[in-house]
């Protein structure tokens, strides 16, 4: 794959990514991606988000290349070229871009969307893995997705869930906003998409993380930030019990998404639109 046809301004450095000329600020902790990297391939949450991810990439499939803009340490990246197809890893922060290079993704570019100033209607599809609550604009933002994609090219999108679960966890990973999988589709038909297929996902996580998170940021429990302790202990459950009923739930998701059936209720939505 030859980046600079496609964004002409990058260049690779001897390390082995390619950088954009500047790198702009984007609304995530600075430690987001060591925090994340510490239990991506020990967590629940995050395998299961992969699966799900994959199994609707195996069913509405790209045309070509996916560029995962905001794709942290390619933890998603590395499953989806295991799967046969190229991927682009976009990310400004240097932790991020050492660790998806050391996790061996193949195209790695340390830059924001708007920086690596990549051409209009050149990239097959882009996926966007818990990254658009970040941007302040959204919609603004998937316009200039929906400007970079070529005609019929696809978008693969997952977000949080509901507005009611708004924490404390959500103002210290730089979030604006929460969505449903009704604004979601409102969202990315402004934006110019046809929506594929949307769904809930996670669906055992809402009540769990009402009690947990929700309720005690509504009475007035603020935490001053997450540490690595708390975030394995979020996504490295001990109890046996809890294991087993976390991979019967997550088998039942995972096989109704399976056949494109969408699920009702779930901490996270899922969608794949159209251009």
């Amino acid at each position: 794959m030859n980046l600079r046809e496609i964004a002409p301004d990058l260049e690779l450095g001897p390390e082995g990514w390619w950088n954009s000329a500047r790198i702009s600020d984007v609304s995530y902790p600075e430690e987001g991606n060591d925090l994340c990297f510490s239990v991506e391939d020990t967590s629940f949450w995050f395998a299961h988000r992969n699966r799900c991810i994959l199994e609707a990439i195996k069913l509405l499939p790209p045309s070509g290349a996916i560029f995962d803009v905001g794709g942290g340490n390619g933890y998603v990246s590395r499953a989806i070229q295991e799967l046969g197809i190229d991927v682009v890893l976009l990310e400004p922060g240097l932790t991020g871009v050492r660790n998806a290079l050391n996790r061996g993704v193949h195209h790695v570019v340390r830059a924001t969307l708007e920086d690596a100033n990549l051409r209009a209607q050149s990239i097959p599809s882009v996926g966007l893995f818990d990254v658009v609550e970040h941007i302040e604009d959204d919609t603004a933002f998937l316009k200039e997705i929906n400007r970079l994609i070529i005609p019929n090219g696809r978008l693969y999108v997952t977000v949080p869930a509901y507005q009611w679960l708004w924490s404390d966890e959500d103002l210290l990973a730089g979030h604006y906003r929460r969505y449903t999988v009704q604004t979601l589709s409102n969202l990315l038909q402004r934006a110019g998409f046809t929506i594929d297929f949307v769904t809930y996902f996670f669906g055992f996580l809402p009540i769990p993380i009402f009690l947990r998170r929700a309720l005690p940021y509504r009475l007035g429990f603020h935490e001053k930030k997450t540490d690595e302790a708390v975030v394995r202990a979020d996504h490295q459950p001990d109890n046996p019990l809890v294991k087993r009923a976390l991979n019967m739930l997550t088998r039942r998701e995972l096989s109704k998404i399976g056949r494109l059936q969408p699920l009702r209720a779930g901490g996270s939505c899922l969608a794949v639109a159209r251009k």
